[in-house]
């Protein structure tokens, strides 16, 4: 995690969103001591109907088909 002082961030509030919106944590620091924590905003959870939509648009795996696929890529001795 990545530590921001108030002036930092104050000075360049751009950079510490863009790196926020990368997925970096930052720690906001005041006089050396840590005060707040800047964070991505979690996705809204999907509810039932639309979990149920996906998972019935997701196409059916031959699994002896996918098996022989990895077999062909992969050196059997591993």
């Amino acid at each position: 995690m990545t530590e921001v002082s108030i002036r930092e961030l104050c000075s360049e509030p751009n950079s510490a969103v863009e790196r926020v919106l990368r997925g970096e944590l930052i720690t906001i620091t005041r006089s050396g001591a840590p005060v707040a924590r800047l964070q991505p905003i979690g996705r809204t959870p999907l509810g039932r109907r639309e979990l149920l939509d996906r998972w019935r648009r997701v196409p059916r795996v031959d699994i002896a088909a996918l098996r022989a696929d990895v077999d062909e890529v992969l050196n059997a001795r591993l």
